[in-house]
């Protein structure tokens, strides 16, 4: 049954058992859609803490049971206009629907502020940065920055552009693209300038702490020695000098990169409230531009 009957349903029995028709032809594809909508949840909640875990299988079971009954009810209004639709055709609809929603029932400020508050918590997660962080540690501060940066950009372009004249439409978009790749310039040379300053800092700061007159410097530093001892033909006193001041370097760095997360964190959140601010675009005028 690769299409839907073409004869008009006359009762609500009848569009039923047309749309469970469908779902029955249809059963691989709608198959692969719940699994994409499942699966994502399912394996990111392990990974996060308990709170967010939670908040994850929450948002997951609620996007799948709106799929569903958002492709339930495309089917049923094509069957009720005597549509002949297939499975490619519900999921175009449903996606530009979806847009729609999100575009239009949501506004582009609310958009910008939970992208940039997205983002500040992504950053501020990772302020608590340790060297023994690994890849489920950075995946889930990795995902909401991604998320979020993805909320800022639509509607960034459309405050920037959507209410200009077609005329001159293109200059802007030049225009708007050069601006928004000096800022990236910008922006990576003042983190890249802060790593540095402030890795110098806290390597001085740390250092103050690894002395010769600190007990717990030299405890360590007789134990890695003691421990270097073991490899034959291997100078342990300057192996062990050369790793203690390895780690020293390793903690300034961590140090460093927490400082650059923090700023990033004031700076997005400091952003997402300039958005209360932000007026509504107004489209420009049918006629000759103005001056």
């Amino acid at each position: 049954m690769s299409q839907l009957a073409h004869t008009r349903p006359r009762s609500a029995t009848e569009i039923i058992d047309a749309a469970f028709g469908f779902y029955r032809a249809r059963f691989g594809d709608l198959l692969v859609v719940s699994v994409l909508l499942i699966v994502p949840p399912v394996l990111l909640a392990p990974l996060a803490p308990d709170w967010l875990s939670f908040l994850i299988m929450l948002a997951g079971n609620l996007m799948y049971l709106a799929g569903q009954g958002a492709i339930a009810i495309l089917v049923a209004a094509a069957i009720e206009r005597n549509e002949s639709i297939t499975a490619g055709e519900v999921f175009r609809r449903l996606g530009r629907r979806a847009g729609t929603v999100i575009l239009v029932s949501i506004a582009s400020a609310l958009m910008m502020m939970i992208g940039f508050f997205g983002f500040a918590t992504g950053t501020w997660w990772m302020t608590h940065l340790t060297a023994d962080w690994d890849f489920y540690e950075l995946l889930i501060p990795q995902i909401l920055r991604g998320c979020s940066m993805m909320l800022c950009m639509v509607p960034i372009n459309n405050i920037a552009l959507g209410t200009l004249p077609l005329d001159r439409l293109k200059n802007a978009s030049g225009l708007f693209n050069l601006t928004r790749n000096l800022g990236g310039a910008v922006g990576l040379a003042v983190i890249n300038t802060v790593l540095i300053d402030r890795s110098a800092f806290h390597y001085a700061r740390l250092a103050e702490h690894v002395e010769w007159g600190s007990a717990a410097a030299q405890q360590k530093l007789q134990n890695m020695t003691l421990n270097f001892e073991q490899t034959a033909g291997l100078d342990a006193t300057s192996a062990a000098i050369s790793k203690l001041s390895a780690m020293v370097h390793q903690q300034a760095a961590l140090l460093s990169f927490m400082d650059v997360f923090f700023m990033l964190t004031v700076l997005f959140a400091t952003l997402g409230l300039f958005t209360m601010v932000i007026r509504k675009p107004v489209a420009a005028g049918g006629g000759g531009g103005g001056h």
